[in-house]
This record gives C-alpha cells, sequence and structure tokens, in this order.
C-alpha cells in the first residue's frame, strides 16, 4: 500500500521539505545495522556512469549558404561520418543527421563518436564536409550553439546486468571490452557496472524508472522513452534522449577500445518512496549483486561468478602520478594506451575515467592505484586475476547522482507522474 503519492512528494519538493538520500546513502545505512522507513524518506537518487555502446546523437547543422547545393550524400563531423536524413533538406544549405558514439574518424582512429560528441557539448568548433548527390566538396565549421538540434538518444542505457572479462587462452583478444588487446591466460580481468548505486537495480521491475521517467543523462534533464534494445525482465535497460546543449562534458566523452573508439556518458534517476516495497529494492549491497565472468570471446561463455564488493570496495577510485617516478621512456605505454586521453605528460583529472589501464601499464610504478584481485570460482578451481580495465566510472556515477539529489532539495527537479 502506498504511504504517499507523486503529487505529494512534488508538494513537498517544491516547499524545501523533500528528504532525498543517495542509493549509496542507503546502502550505507544498511551495511550499519539499519532499516531506513518508507515515511522517512521521499526520494533515493541512483546513478551510472561506463561505456554505453548504443548512443547516438541527431543534429540538424548549417553546412553551407542556402542553394549551395541540393542535398548531402555524405556528411563528416571532425572527420566522423554522420548519417544524413531522412529529411531531404533540399537547397537549405543544411543538413539533418545522425551520428554514432562508436563510429570512427577516417582521419584519426583514436578519435570517434564519444570524442566527438563531448567537443559539441563544450561547445568547440567542429569540422563539417559535406559531399553532395552532385558531387560537390563542401567544407565549414560549427558549434553546438548554431546548431538546429542537438540531441542525443541511447538505444540502451543503464544496464541492471553487466558481465566482466577475461582471457583463458594464450591468444591476445582484441575486444570493445577491453582497452588494449586481452593478454591470456587469466591475465587481467574488466568490468562494468556501478553496483549499489547503479538505477535499475535500485528498481529491479522498473516500478518507477519507466517510460516517461525524468532523468539525467549527462547533466542535462531528458526522459526515458521505453525499455531499450536487447532489454528483457531479467537484463533491462533503458532508451533515454536528452537535449545536448544542457549537457555537462564531464558526464560524457569518448573511450578507446582495443576494437575502435567507444561512447561513455552518465545517467541519474530518481527514485519516489511510494512505499515500502519499493525502498527496500534500495537496499540491495554490492556483495549481493553478482557480477558473471565470461570468456571475453564472447560472453555468453560464463566462466564463474564474483559480486561488485569484490571489485570497488576498498579499492582506489583515481591513480596517483608520480612525475619523479616517470622515467620518460621513449614509447609511453600509458600516453599509448589511456582511453580518454587523460594522460600527455601530466595526468588530466579532469579528463581521467579512473579506468587503470595507466597502472597495469606502467612498469616503473610512477601511476599508483588499488584495483583489485579478483579471486572467483571456475568449475572446482580458485582463479586468482588481477582487475586491469574497468569500463565504469564510479565517481563520475557518484557525481551525477548527488547533483540529482542537489537539484531535488533546492525544487529544480520534480519527479514523474507516470505511476
Amino acid at each position: 500500500m502506498n504511504i504517499r503519492n507523486i503529487e505529494e512528494i512534488n508538494q513537498k519538493i517544491q516547499r524545501g521539505e523533500a528528504t532525498v538520500l543517495t542509493a549509496e546513502e542507503v546502502s550505507n545505512l544498511v551495511r550499519d545495522g539499519e532499516e531506513p522507513k518508507a515515511e522517512d524518506i521521499d526520494v533515493v537518487t541512483a546513478g551510472t556512469c561506463g561505456i554505453m555502446s548504443g548512443t547516438a546523437a541527431v543534429f540538424h547543422i548549417p553546412a553551407g549558404e542556402p542553394g549551395s547545393f541540393k542535398k548531402a550524400k555524405k556528411v563528416l563531423l571532425n572527420g566522423v561520418p554522420g548519417f544524413s536524413g531522412p529529411c531531404p533538406n533540399e537547397w537549405l544549405g543544411s543538413v539533418d543527421l545522425i551520428a554514432y558514439g562508436t563510429s570512427r574518424s577516417i582521419y584519426d582512429e583514436d578519435y570517434g563518436g564519444g570524442f566527438l560528441f563531448k567537443d559539441i557539448v563544450k561547445g568547440k568548433d567542429i569540422e563539417i564536409e559535406v559531399e553532395s548527390i552532385n558531387g560537390e566538396i563542401i567544407k565549414s565549421t560549427t558549434n553546438i550553439n548554431e546548431m538546429g538540434m542537438a540531441r542525443m538518444v541511447g538505444t540502451r542505457l543503464a544496464f541492471k546486468n553487466y558481465t566482466a572479462f577475461l582471457n583463458p587462452t594464450e591468444e591476445p583478444v582484441a575486444s570493445i571490452f577491453n582497452a588494449v588487446d586481452m593478454e591470456g591466460p587469466f591475465k587481467g580481468l574488466s568490468f562494468s557496472g556501478c553496483g549499489e548505486l547503479n538505477p535499475l537495480q535500485n528498481d529491479p521491475e522498473m516500478k518507477t524508472i519507466k517510460t516517461g521517467t525524468k532523468v539525467l543523462l549527462c547533466g542535462s534533464e531528458g526522459i526515458v522513452l521505453g525499455s531499450g534494445t536487447r532489454s528483457a525482465p531479467e537484463k533491462p535497460n533503458l532508451m533515454i534522449a536528452a537535449d545536448m546543449v544542457d549537457m555537462d562534458p564531464h558526464y560524457l566523452g569518448g573511450f578507446k577500445t582495443a576494437a575502435g573508439p567507444e561512447v561513455f556518458n552518465s545517467v541519474a534517476a530518481a527514485i519516489p518512496i511510494l512505499n515500502d516495497e519499493i525502498l527496500k529494492n534500495t537496499f540491495i549491497l554490492n556483495k549481493d549483486i553478482p557480477l558473471p565472468v565470461a570468456d571475453i570471446r564472447g560472453r555468453h561463455k560464463v566462466l564463474g561468478f564474483t559480486d561488485y564488493a569484490s571489485v570497488w570496495t576498498n579499492n582506489d577510485e583515481r591513480p596517483v602520478y608520480d612525475p619523479e617516478a616517470c622515467l620518460n621512456c621513449g614509447v609511453c605505454m600509458v600516453r599509448e594506451r589511456c582511453p580518454t586521453g587523460a594522460y600527455e605528460g601530466t595526468l588530466n583529472e579532469e579528463k581521467c575515467f579512473g579506468c587503470g589501464m595507466c597502472a597495469s601499464s606502467c612498469q616503473h610504478g610512477a601511476f599508483e592505484m588499488k584495483r583489485g584481485e579478483l579471486k572467483f570460482k571456475m568449475d572446482d578451481e580458485v582463479i586468482d586475476v588481477p582487475i586491469i580495465c574497468r569500463q565504469s566510472d564510479i565517481k563520475r556515477a557518484r557525481e551525477l547522482t548527488g547533483e540529482l539529489k542537489k537539484r531535488i532539495i533546492e525544487g529544480k527537479f520534480s519527479i514523474s507522474g507516470w505511476y
């Protein structure tokens, strides 16, 4: 039975009286032996940040003077292919297009859609190349302030269930699930997911996070369009859209992998506490969330299981860089491998994703980061594997979750009434 409704919660938000906790704050109370009561909490905020391959953006961009070309055949944004249409935009000098977060620049194999999206949100000028249906080449520049539309659409975001990966074979394997070719056998593990902070982990049956729910996508107020592609009741995910004009570039970007550039972004959701059942779903703890460990050659080949306490608890969220320990190697493996380009002789903490590749790549101890070593059962054997790459960023997830809590407390974010 509900103890309150959405209208009552929104009224408390507007009066500045709503009690809001993050999912981690709830979990910490449970860990300490307390059991929060539904009548004492109005909203729980949850969030995640990580590689979200099903991310695209819809743009309407000025490409040339009106009448300068009839229709676009091919479009490049900073060398990243866009797909023009469906609207022909005849003779307008502008183009409707879709760009994928996983598309790769034809000029720079390390630059892709995720890096492009971050540059656009930062307000940078973007190089446009259009080939018309008549073979004309039109070059120009634009930025987000000149675009008629810049909207992100995620076709499968914020998965409830993730899989960790390792290579049980002798041969290195290139995959989107690791920043570099993964060595084997059992030399390292990569994983995704923010565990007890993750939105759908706190609302596993999607009782409150559903079609029409307002969320934050990379800091912009967006909306859940419904379940995402490949979503299933036991493994749900979300389709979300939001305006890129209002996004914070801190929460999105590109991420290099062994199989090409990917995109990371961040999602935060507000869970209205309407009854005891909804609140109790947020009592989830990392130690109780299973994390399958699979062969990187196919996620259906599950080798064993661990949990999110094993990958997050008592580990560092960011590396510590000691320039005195740097030997200025001719080929710097950290510079070559850093998925977000955070190391260029110094560590750019704003770009850093906390993936751990620097610490696992530098042989001279210039980067220190406790990443954890995983023990899991495979058949009857216990396997020890070091964590070498995180594809989720708990720090950014926590920051966006806190930002959503702040907006609700300040009366700047109301709860959707689709229940």
